[in-house]
């Protein structure tokens, strides 16, 4: 911890909601999220089974080896306590007479908390005025006067949290913040759930005097809560500042990304002053016409935005105009955005490269006159078909709906499937079979777009999916001693390209390959 304080590069702080039975397993708790770089606790009287009021907040406040903030969260603002309420404004009042570094305090509740207080107010312990929306997140102009009425509320610290529809939601909450550098009062804004990631990660950034980190997977005290290990190890959050360029991976699922990791361990080797998340996107269009600042510098595109995204660039590489999908955008220095496609050459040459290994050295493409099988005929099927094509593959494709399978089929001069034929088609051995939909991916493990018996005509299996590294298709094939090509393989291939793009920096090869070979 002591070596990353001299990297920081922000003052925004790490806090760990703690939320446990008993006093003791939350003194534990503050132990770890002290080991974990946390920079102060928040104590959840409310998650407390039973609760003395004065011995157990003095016991915390004089065994916590962090700084405190006690938070008493009522059920009518998403909370545990139902008791009465003039017990539970006493309880934070205590607290801050005990010691407390902060309290929180709702906004409904703050009048008759400031009444009780009868102008004894601590110096040490700062109050902060907190307001919760588990609905939606409102308009710029509502939020403004959200946070006047924080503010003329006397709050130390003012605090809303939102929850994000739309991942544009975001926006609205940065503008804000940075608006409120203007008063001088600080200010925690947070976006819930998981299109609100970004303003978790992002406060430093837009100037957030904390956001919350968890210590465990899942146990969160708000939806949408990062952990600390994440935020430190993965998203760099010490050294995030003012003209961090963001960049992140445009997708619906997107959690399953391990994009994030690797990029963002890229920027950390070579010291490039990025950050780079999952963005879970309903409408990319949107997206970019909110997210328009130079700030926003570059997107990786997966399932399913791939080709609406083509048109929402102000300019596209020949070759993925071609394959009418895109998976990498970069902003230029004049707002424009150019789109490309990586994914063929990724997928490809870790083909070919299999391929060659099994077969005598030849001059060309090891694919060149073999049968091509693309199951889906989404971005990464058209990428995937293209590639094939222009490396002499006889292409077929396979898809759900037949129709969209004809149309990239006449686009590349193959043949269409429907998937459901495709376990009965065989007109030869030694076929190459590459699945480019999400079909066994995680959670859905067990599901599989070919029977297992129509394996034994190819002689090479690729699989697009790569959580699992491998799925179902990747097992039967070995298991029929088929040779095989993992998603991570041509995850590795694609993002050379992209993070040259992003950063004008060649791509640390090997260590993108050394930080896969864990997955």
């Amino acid at each position: 911890m002591e070596g990353g304080e001299a990297m920081r590069r922000n003052q925004t702080l790490i806090c760990a909601p703690i939320m446990a039975d008993t006093v003791d397993q939350m003194l534990n708790l503050m132990q770890n999220a002290k080991t974990s770089g946390a920079d102060l606790v928040e104590v959840r009287l409310d998650s407390l089974k039973s609760f003395n009021p004065q011995s157990d907040i003095d016991t915390i406040v004089k065994q916590s080896p962090l700084p405190t903030l006690f938070t008493y969260r009522p059920t009518w603002e998403g909370g545990q306590y139902a008791g009465d309420e003039a017990s539970r404004l006493d309880a934070l009042r205590l607290a801050m007479e005990l010691g407390a570094d902060y309290i929180d305090v709702e906004l409904k509740a703050i009048d008759e908390f400031n009444t009780a207080l009868h102008g004894n107010k601590s110096a040490k312990c700062k109050v902060i005025v907190s307001s919760h929306n588990y609905d939606n997140t409102p308009s710029s102009e509502e939020l403004g006067n959200l946070v006047a009425r924080i503010q003329a509320s006397g709050a130390d610290i003012v605090k809303f949290a939102t929850t994000a529809l739309d991942i544009t939601d975001v926006a609205r909450v940065f503008q804000i913040t940075v608006h409120s550098q203007v008063s001088s009062v600080p200010i925690i804004a947070m976006v819930m759930g998981e299109k609100g990631l970004m303003s978790r990660i992002l406060c430093p950034k837009f100037g957030g005097y904390l956001t919350f980190g968890t210590l465990e997977v899942g146990k969160v005290s708000a939806p949408g809560q990062p952990t600390i290990k994440d935020l430190l190890n993965i998203y760099n959050f010490r050294q995030l500042g003012p003209d961090t360029k963001i960049f992140g991976i445009i997708g619906k699922p997107v959690s399953h990304s391990k994009s994030p990791l690797l990029y963002n361990e890229a920027f950390r080797s070579v010291g490039f002053n990025g950050v780079y998340m999952p963005l879970l996107v309903d409408d990319v269009a949107t997206l970019f016409r909110t997210y328009s600042s130079l700030d926003f510098a570059g997107f990786s595109c997966t399932i399913p935005h791939k080709e609406a995204i083509v048109d929402c660039c102000d300019e596209v590489d020949p070759t993925a105009k071609l394959i009418g999908a895109v998976n990498c955008v970069v902003r230029r220095p004049d707002g424009k955005l150019f789109g490309c496609n990586t994914d063929y050459v990724g997928a490809i040459s870790a083909i070919e490269e299999v391929l060659q290994g099994s077969q005598p050295i030849m001059s060309g493409s090891p694919l060149a006159g073999k049968l091509f099988v693309v199951i889906g005929a989404g971005g990464a099927g058209k990428a995937l078909a293209y590639g094939a094509k222009e490396k002499g593959a006889r292409v077929v494709i396979a898809n759900r709906t037949y129709e969209r399978a004809r149309e990239l089929a006449d686009v590349v001069g193959g043949q269409a499937l429907s998937l459901d034929e495709l376990s009965n088609f065989h007109p030869e051995t030694d076929m190459i079979l590459a699945n480019t939909t999400s079909i066994g991916m995680q959670p859905k493990v067990d599901d599989t777009p070919i029977s297992k018996e129509a394996l034994r005509y190819y002689s090479l299996v690729f699989d697009a999916v790569y959580t699992p590294k491998i799925t179902r298709l990747l097992r039967e094939a070995q298991e029929s001693g088929v040779n095989i090509v993992t998603g991570v393989e041509m995850f590795i291939g694609q993002a050379y390209e992209q993070y040259e793009r992003f950063t004008g920096l060649p791509a640390p090869k090997e260590l993108f390959k050394k930080i896969m070979a864990g997955y």
